[in-house]
């Protein structure tokens, strides 16, 4: 359901971009748009994992380093079916974690020392199978798609209400279209990208189920890890915020339309509908 979900939005996402693409600036806009979008995301895609991990202060981990951490992924990713991430620890007493990078051999996964200080053996577990699960769902090319057609309507309402198309195209158009298009159209499109994210997420919490064998390990990793960032905040960038397994940033009521996760308590209940047959 949850891939049916991602394909549906990113559709829907497609025909937009399609709409607003012909309504302001025809193939030609529509072209040049995408080609600005494609060549800022595909920086993006190839050096986001070095950029966040850098960005965080991430240690690179290996066996000797911390024996059962790296025994724990490697058994994991062997029965996922994917070859060993690069292991990465982030110091600092947030209790979080995130996976990177643009395809399995490129791979990386990052705990913070607090999570591995409150959650037991089988939590931990349960979390690093939900990253392991992100790399196995191939999300940061998913994300990378969705923010490509996200940036070039932005980009293409911006310029092309002001600048596209003849004088006489221009004044054909209704200006107040213009201005709504120029200010909802974003919206409306960044909304169906974190629509996309969340769907992501409730398929990363399925299939790590599959992958640690349990879905209680996870579902009780994340109540701790609710009561946990609540407790100590992370100081995150709000750009990185869906790639942790839960949101570094606060916020509640109308926020959550904006928010990249679900909310923890639909995700906790989903688990144990799953641990329970009902999923």
């Amino acid at each position: 359901m949850n891939q049916f979900k991602t394909i549906l939005l990113m559709l829907i996402l497609s025909m937009f971009l399609l709409v607003i693409g012909s309504y302001f600036g025809g193939e030609a806009g529509l072209m040049i748009a995408f080609i600005i979008s494609l060549a800022m995301n595909f920086v993006s895609y190839f050096f986001s994992d070095k950029i966040v991990l850098t960005m965080y202060g991430a240690q690179r981990v290996e066996r000797q380093h911390n024996p059962a951490l790296y025994d724990t992924v490697e058994r994991l990713a062997t029965y996922a079916g994917l070859p060993m991430p690069k292991l990465y620890i982030i110091n600092t007493p947030t209790p979080n974690a995130f996976a990177t990078g643009r395809n399995p051999n490129n791979a990386a996964v990052a705990v913070t020392t607090g999570i591995m200080r409150i959650l037991s053996k089988e939590e931990l577990e349960g979390v690093i199978a939900h990253e392991l699960a992100h790399i196995k769902n191939r999300d940061i090319l998913v994300q990378t798609i969705s923010a490509t057609l996200v940036s070039t309507i932005t980009y293409l309402v911006h310029f092309f209400a002001f600048f596209g198309g003849s004088n006489d195209e221009r004044r054909e158009r209704n200006i107040f279209v213009d201005l709504a298009l120029m200010i909802l159209a974003p919206i409306a499109a960044t909304l169906i990208q974190l629509a996309i994210s969340r769907s992501r997420e409730y398929l990363a919490d399925e299939t790590g189920a599959q992958i640690c064998g349990n879905p209680m390990y996870l579902a009780n990793a994340l109540k701790k890890l609710a009561a946990g960032n609540e407790a100590i905040p992370m100081d995150a960038e709000p750009a990185t915020a869906h790639m942790f397994i839960v949101s570094p940033l606060s916020g509640s009521g109308f926020v959550k339309l904006f928010s990249t996760h679900p909310p923890l308590e639909d995700r906790i209940q989903r688990l144990i509908d799953i641990a329970n047959g009902r999923r």
